[in-house]
């Protein structure tokens, strides 16, 4: 299987990334709803066990939406998708080392993990969309991590937002690619 035919079927598989980025959204805002309503120590649980969860809640979706939820045995970048799945919580004692030093950096330090781990997908997916959606969590994390250190809520619910907003735009795009495909 050639590079260009893997990365089509990431794309067709996990609808372009549309459902994964609209359940990792949805676990964003749901903690930062509880960190808003309920505590900091409930969102940061929220965020970090939910965050184990985006994988297989994406394939209990793709599956309800009637798709196959994994790449075939012979498309070599499943293996890349595991390794950038790992990204993440093997980065969790960073984020744990800037929420010790301050609270209020525990969303910022995750949007700039959660984003460098976007990075692998600009080549998984063949979709450079990923850089840009990289680099508005980064640069948000950094941003936010200077200017409002002294504010917990905010990048919770950035984030939260720009997913499912990123997520939408990656549903319809899969859509208008999907449409294109079958009138040829």
């Amino acid at each position: 299987m050639h590079v260009a035919e893997a990365q089509q079927e990431v794309r067709t598989v996990y609808l372009g990334g549309s459902v994964g980025q609209l359940v990792s959204g949805a676990i964003w805002l749901l903690s930062a709803a509880l960190g808003s309503w309920v505590g900091k120590r409930e969102a940061i649980l929220t965020l970090v066990v939910g965050g184990a969860f985006i994988f297989p809640i994406t394939q209990l979706a793709l599956r309800l939406l009637g798709r196959a939820a994994s790449l075939s045995g012979a498309n070599p970048l499943r293996y890349l998708a595991m390794q950038v799945a790992f990204i993440v919580p093997l980065t969790l004692p960073v984020v744990g080392g800037a929420a010790l030093h301050n609270v209020n950096w525990f969303y910022p330090a995750c949007m700039i993990v959660v984003g460098a781990h976007y990075l692998p997908f600009i080549f998984l997916y063949g979709n450079a969309q990923f850089g840009i959606l990289a680099a508005v969590l980064m640069s948000g994390g950094v941003a936010l991590g200077m200017a409002r250190p002294q504010e917990f809520l905010p990048g919770g619910w950035l984030t939260g937002l720009v997913l499912v907003v990123f997520g939408l735009v990656l549903w319809v795009g899969n859509g208008r690619r999907a449409a294109v495909a079958v009138t040829g």
